[in-house]
């Protein structure tokens, strides 16, 4: 999980090149900030890089202040090689004339590497990246001119990358490929970019072509090539007009990214909603109904979203299969025609639920994609797909991503309803109103998350609910993991009294969700159990309710139906962990150990 940026000007930037740099490494500091570096290919080859965070980085290597036309720069998040500054990228060849940078894992590195150090190369990384940048200079010296030599290169590696290289013998290039790891071009006036991610060409074009797995290729400042198996393609034909703008991927005046993009939950579910394709969804829903199988596979919060839906399909009778996608494997010798598959990521580039899905189509399950990035890889391999339109999420922990998820997700519900003849006016009417519940949710629950915060002090805590509030409350225990770093614990209420209420003493905190109406009665016997045994309770209840009588801490959000009620209960829980973490000093943007998007296994 790293990020990466080229860009090449027709001539020298307007503005300094390390500045054009510099800010490219702040949009990517989300997908990695262990360390951060930059290339410029300018009358030869300067490389500027280090460990730390890309505003330290920066400052101490004066990045702002290169000039030229062709640059790359790279933040990361490291798999081969602990952080420091010789792990960091860019990584150069014995010459110092090559640059690369890479998202990825290049499998075959070590004996790549073996044979290399035999013919002479010295190397000063433990990374799996630098093995690129020595076999192209190898295959220079062979007499290949340098893109010959890339592709060469490209052939001779194994593993997931989006590799970006420069040569200062060949000023004006900036040389790509992808395999697997996302990787973007960003076409514009004057100028081509190549980067990660669609957030990181904002300042610069809405347009956008999506490199694909296998290819490889090169941008100038007015010309794009990209082939395949030697076969060169148009990619013309494949741009796509980005409908975001660069502000959307701002803080807007929030402290982070996080608590910007819980407030604009409202915002992005009414974009979800106005733009649900309700022709399509009854595509997805005949799919559904007529299939052998259903399996709902994702990862992560994505898998949360999955595990709502799979409460809801037994009512339509339908039984599914939820699959975290690194375990699909358990599952594969079941995949097979006649099955469907709904695939859930945020970005389309989630390696494990990429491989779960391909294994699934070589077995001819039909697979629908629920994703919120057009021209992502997850969308491209699926027979259907469905977006979120959240726009883009720039914190890592996922949340107006996860609700949008939902709604998407609820809205399929709605359709297969519709098809089995059912009136649907009233789910129709809740998911036309769900930005506005949202809305309220926030604006009168942020007060009590906040002051709350203060009193999540202890180590560890439980998350309860019963059927379709489960996943509810393991998505509000992952995020208080994930920014707060509190061991926080997801179960099923009843099964609390088998075990884990061993754990409960005087004051421990145990957060219960109420958002399934069939089962609030139950849970107010488990509130009870864990009263008894001291712990401070705490729920997320309808508005106007007993039940916030029955605990220590209530927050109430609008009482609303329940397809729809996972999304609202959810935000609470979601500003919950936000304020925790703030409290205890954490930086709920860059949770340690963790990036965006998870490219590699």
């Amino acid at each position: 999980m790293c990020g990466i940026f080229g860009i090449v000007y027709s001539e020298k930037s307007p503005r300094p090149l390390g500045a054009v740099l510099k800010r490219a490494l702040e949009r990517l500091e989300y997908r990695g900030y262990d360390s951060a570096g930059v290339a410029v290919a300018e009358g030869g080859l300067t490389v500027r890089k280090d460990v730390g965070k890309v505003a330290e980085v920066v400052a101490r290597h004066g990045v702002e202040n290169l000039r030229g036309a062709v640059g790359i720069a790279h933040t990361r998040w490291a798999t081969h090689g602990k952080p420091s500054q010789a792990n960091a990228h860019p990584h150069v060849d014995c010459r110092g004339v090559l640059a690369v940078v890479h998202n990825g894992i290049i499998e075959n590195y070590a004996e790549l590497r073996e044979e290399l150090s035999k013919r002479g190369h010295i190397f000063k990384s433990e990374t799996d990246t630098e093995v690129f940048a020595h076999l192209v200079e190898e295959f220079k010296k062979g007499g290949l001119d340098t893109f010959s030599a890339f592709r060469k290169a490209v052939g001779a590696i194994r593993g997931a990358y989006a590799i970006v290289m420069v040569d200062a013998e060949t000023p004006g290039v900036i040389y790509f490929a992808r395999n697997l790891s996302p990787l973007i071009i960003g076409v514009g006036d004057g100028f081509n970019v190549v980067a990660s991610d669609i957030p990181t060409v904002l300042d610069h074009t809405k347009r956008v072509i999506a490199v694909r797995d296998g290819e490889y290729g090169y941008i100038t400042w007015d010309r794009v090539v990209i082939e395949l198996d030697g076969v060169l393609q148009n990619p013309l034909e494949r741009i796509e007009e980005i409908p975001w703008s660069a502000e959307m991927a701002t803080k807007g005046g929030y402290p982070h990214f996080m608590l910007k993009e819980i407030y604009e939950q409202p915002e992005s579910l009414a974009s979800t909603v106005s733009g649900l394709e309700w022709r399509l969804l009854e595509k997805v829903a005949e799919m559904l109904l007529s299939s052998r199988n259903v399996y709902v596979t994702a990862a992560g919060s994505s898998y949360h979203a999955g595990l709502v839906f799979t409460h809801l399909l037994p009512r339509v009778k339908i039984t599914s299969t939820p699959v975290i996608s690194s375990e699909y494997a358990t599952y594969e010798e079941l995949f097979d025609r006649g099955d469907v598959a709904v695939a859930i990521s945020q970005s389309g580039e989630t390696i494990d639920t990429i491989k779960a899905v391909r294994a699934m189509r070589e077995r001819g399950v039909k697979v629908i994609a629920v994703t919120n990035v057009v021209c992502s890889t997850l969308s491209r391999e699926s027979d259907v797909t469905i977006y979120t339109r959240a726009g883009p999420e720039i914190g890592v922990a996922a949340t107006k991503t996860f609700t949008t998820q939902v709604a998407t997700l609820a809205a399929v519900y709605v359709s297969i309803l519709k098809t089995l003849g059912n009136n649907v006016e009233n789910y129709e009417r809740s998911l036309k109103t769900l930005p506005n519940a949202v809305r309220k949710a926030i604006e009168n629950t942020a007060g009590s998350a906040k002051a709350l915060a203060k009193r999540m002090d202890r180590p560890s805590a439980y998350y309860l609910g019963r059927g379709a509030a489960v996943p509810v409350a393991m998505e509000g225990a992952l995020k208080l993991k994930e920014v707060a770093y509190v061991h926080a614990e997801a179960y099923p209420a009843g099964e609390s009294k088998h075990g884990p209420i061993a754990l409960v003493d005087e004051g421990f905190p145990t957060v219960f969700t109420f958002s399934d109406p069939s089962t609030r009665e139950k849970t107010l016997n488990n509130v009870a159990e864990m009263k008894a045994r001291g712990a401070y309770t705490i729920g997320v209840v309808p508005a106007k309710s007993d039940i916030a009588k029955k605990l220590d801490w209530a927050i109430e959000v609008p009482d609303v139906d329940e397809v729809v009620a996972p999304v609202v209960y959810i935000t609470p829980l979601q500003l919950l962990a936000y304020f925790t973490a703030v409290e205890r000093g954490r930086d709920p943007d860059k949770p340690r150990n963790l990036a965006k998007t998870v490219t590699v296994e």
